[in-house]
């Protein structure tokens, strides 16, 4: 299956995820702010199918993390998460080759078939 990063400062919201994804397989690793996903794709060392990223974090929100990724690699799927839907509008422009986005409040089903749509 994939290999998925998951940027979210809310735990609760993180470890859910997590959970439902690699109980799809997936594996994931987990990260609570967008500064620390982007240092785990700059060091190279691990290539990742999908970033899956809350919107509004501290350090660097998810639309930046996205923007960084893409430089790194512009094929990566980017898949973004937010309470707020005009966060989501910010993400119009993406160039990205794969780009979905969902509104929480989410069911776990919600976002496992989104995943499953974004890596397809």
């Amino acid at each position: 299956m994939a290999r998925i990063l998951l940027a979210d400062d809310d735990m609760a919201i993180r470890d859910l995820v997590r959970r439902a994804l690699e109980a799809d397989g997936h594996s994931v690793e987990a990260t609570e702010d967008g500064a620390e996903a982007l240092e785990r794709l700059a060091r190279g060392r691990d290539r990742f199918d999908l970033i899956v990223t809350d919107v509004q974090m501290p350090a660097l929100d998810g639309i930046s993390l996205a923007e960084q990724a893409l430089k790194l690699d512009p094929g990566l799927r980017i898949l973004l998460m937010s309470g707020y839907a005009d966060a989501l509008q910010r993400a119009s422009s993406f160039k990205a080759a794969k780009l979905g986005t969902i509104l929480k409040p989410f069911t776990l089903d919600q976002i496992r078939a989104l995943v499953r749509t974004t890596l397809s």
